[in-house]
């Protein structure tokens, strides 16, 4: 993969205020406002453009969001802030020279709303995607470009909500040698009847589907606030599918940030995946990871 450079300037000095997101070669800009900076985020220039904008906050049920368009964000945003209570930041979306115009939004709008719901990390308030305007094949290809560097830039300013751990079935590189390869580890557990197969994909641990794990979560109570959360939006999405036999199993390969999210999501409990991986000659993934690093020439 090819490296790409994102610029953030933080505007007011803060990592929590507002601030900007361009990435070289990148027409897109993006405008991160707190509501608490909003009189003054509005009045800067992008604001007023053509664009897609993102409101994000919680409610009493828990975060919500809201994806809408506009040929003025500001005007938009406005009367946003006076219908809607719960939102705590905003994240306008369009490009350096004003060049998004209404069919581009609406496409934009629409492919970001399928995401989101596709990606299930927060609901949104607005329900369904709306349709997608039509747009001629250069037009929509370049839309779809400038959507897959703008899935790179939302998580860099913790907006997650796009992000979904399914991956299709395919065959990963080895991360040191980068040679085209399948490292597949196993966790089983058993007494529970626990059998998971996962593949490392650069920085990922990806669960196979079919893969037997844990029905429900028996972790303690710390872990409420992640993991638990987390299994239980794969068994409602139906990424864990919950068997007659009391038994459940991946439907679909899943992608984990490390080895140990995915192992405590395998367990149903707090795991160190590192040590509970294993390769089919027993190593533990810890063990591989060192052999393969010992191996590394400086």
């Amino acid at each position: 993969m090819t490296g790409r450079s994102l610029e953030l300037f933080f505007v007011d000095g803060k990592p929590d205020g507002m601030l900007t997101a361009e990435v070289f070669n990148w027409t897109g800009h993006v405008l991160r406002i707190p509501r608490t900076r909003l009189v003054d985020g509005l009045k800067r220039q992008h604001a007023a453009q053509t664009g897609v904008y993102l409101l994000i906050g919680e409610t009493d049920n828990g975060p919500l969001a809201y994806i809408g368009e506009a040929e003025n964000m500001a005007d938009r945003v406005k009367q946003h802030a006076t219908a809607r209570d719960w939102w705590d930041q905003t994240i306008l979306i369009t490009t350096s020279g004003d060049a998004l115009h209404k069919a581009h939004v609406k496409y934009l709008e629409s492919r970001l709303a399928e995401t989101a719901i596709e990606a299930a990390n927060i609901p949104l308030e607005n329900g369904n995607a709306p349709p997608r305007s039509s747009l001629n094949e250069a037009a929509t290809a370049n839309m779809e470009s400038f959507l897959d560097t703008l899935h790179m830039v939302l998580p860099a300013i913790r907006v997650d909500m796009f992000q979904s751990g399914r991956r299709a079935a395919h065959v990963n590189r080895d991360i040191v040698t980068g040679t085209t390869s399948t490292k597949r580890f196993e966790l089983r557990i058993p007494r529970h009847d626990i059998h998971a197969t996962a593949e490392l994909a650069a920085d990922e641990m990806v669960v196979k589907a079919g893969s037997i794990v844990r029905a429900q979560w028996v972790g303690g109570a710390k872990h409420v606030l992640n993991f638990q959360k987390l299994h239980a939006d794969l068994v409602t999405n139906g990424v864990i599918e919950v068997l007659s036999d009391g038994k459940a199993r991946m439907t679909e390969d899943y992608a984990f940030s490390s080895p140990s999210a995915a192992a405590a999501i395998v367990s149903g409990r707090a795991a160190n995946g590192r040590k509970e991986w294993k390769l089919s000659d027993g190593r533990t993934f810890a063990e591989w990871e060192t052999a393969q690093l010992e191996a590394v020439t400086p």
